[in-house]
C-alpha cells in the first residue's frame, strides 16, 4: 500500500494543456447537466447506446429538438454530460449497482448516483462506499495513508461492466486503460466482464492495454490524472 500526499491533487492543475484535466472535465460535466435541465427538455434529449462520437451526439441533440440553438461551448458541455451519463443498455434488472440518492464518492466528493454507468462499490466492515469510477475506488484502496481503514475487513468490491451495466466483482474484471472515452473524472479504468469485451472495446474506442485488478498500481492510477507518481 502507498501513501498519497495531499499535494498531488494540486499538481493536476499544472499538467500539460494538451492533457485532459480531471477537475476541468468534472466542471464541464456539471455545466452540461445544468444546460440539460435549464435550457433543454430532458425528456427529449437523445438516449445514447454508448460509444457515439461527440459529433454524433451533437447531431442527435440538434435533431431531437430538445434544446434551443446552443453555441459551441454550451454544446460541448452538454455532449460531455451526455457521454458521462448512462447509456441505454440491456443489463438484467437488479444486477446493477444501486447507488442511493445523495451518496458521495469519498475520494472526490461527487454525487455518484448521477453517473451510474461508472459506479463502483466497496463494503468495508459493514459500511458501503460508492465511487464515480474505478479510478477513485482504486485510490481509496491503494493509498492507505490518506484513506485509513482495515483492508482485511473489505467484504465486497464491485464495478460496473461498461457494456451491460451489470455489477461484477472488481477482482474478476478486465480493465481497459488509455481509451478515448472519459468518465466523470476524466481518464478511467474501464471495466468489462470478459477479455473479449475489453478487446472489442479497444477496437472501437482505442486503449493502451488491458489490465487485471492485481496489476493496477499507484503509478498507473495517478497517471490517469496526468501525474507522474513515484512508487518508491
Amino acid at each position: 500500500m502507498k501513501s498519497l500526499l495531499l499535494f498531488v491533487f494540486l499538481i493536476v492543475g499544472i499538467v500539460q494543456a494538451a492533457q485532459v484535466d480531471a477537475a476541468q472535465y468534472a466542471r464541464l460535466v456539471a455545466k452540461g447537466e445544468k444546460i440539460a435541465h435549464r435550457l433543454c427538455d430532458p425528456t427529449k434529449l437523445p438516449k445514447l447506446k454508448g460509444g457515439e462520437s461527440p459529433e454524433e451526439i451533437a447531431n442527435a441533440v440538434k435533431a431531437s429538438g430538445a434544446c434551443p440553438p446552443l453555441n459551441e461551448q454550451k454544446m460541448k458541455a452538454l455532449v460531455t454530460f451526455l457521454q458521462a451519463g448512462r447509456p441505454v443498455k440491456h443489463a438484467a434488472q437488479g444486477k446493477e449497482i444501486s447507488v442511493p440518492e445523495g451518496a458521495k464518492c469519498p475520494v472526490c466528493g461527487m454525487f455518484v448516483s448521477k453517473y451510474p454507468k461508472w459506479a463502483a462499490e466497496m463494503v468495508v466492515n459493514g459500511k458501503t462506499y460508492y465511487f464515480d469510477g474505478v479510478k477513485d475506488m482504486m485510490k481509496f484502496y491503494i493509498f492507505d495513508g490518506d484513506f485509513p481503514y482495515d483492508r482485511s475487513k473489505i467484504e465486497k468490491m464491485l464495478v460496473t461492466d461498461y457494456y451491460t451495466l451489470e455489477s461484477i466483482p472488481a477482482k474478476e474484471a478486465y480493465y481497459v486503460i488509455g481509451s478515448k472515452l472519459y468518465g466523470p473524472m476524466g481518464n478511467e479504468l474501464i471495466p468489462f466482464k470478459s477479455e473479449k469485451e475489453a478487446r472489442d472495446f479497444i477496437v472501437d474506442h482505442g486503449g493502451d492495454r488491458i489490465v487485471r485488478f492485481d496489476q493496477i498500481t499507484a503509478k498507473m492510477v495517478m497517471g490517469l490524472d496526468g501525474i507522474d507518481y513515484s512508487e518508491e
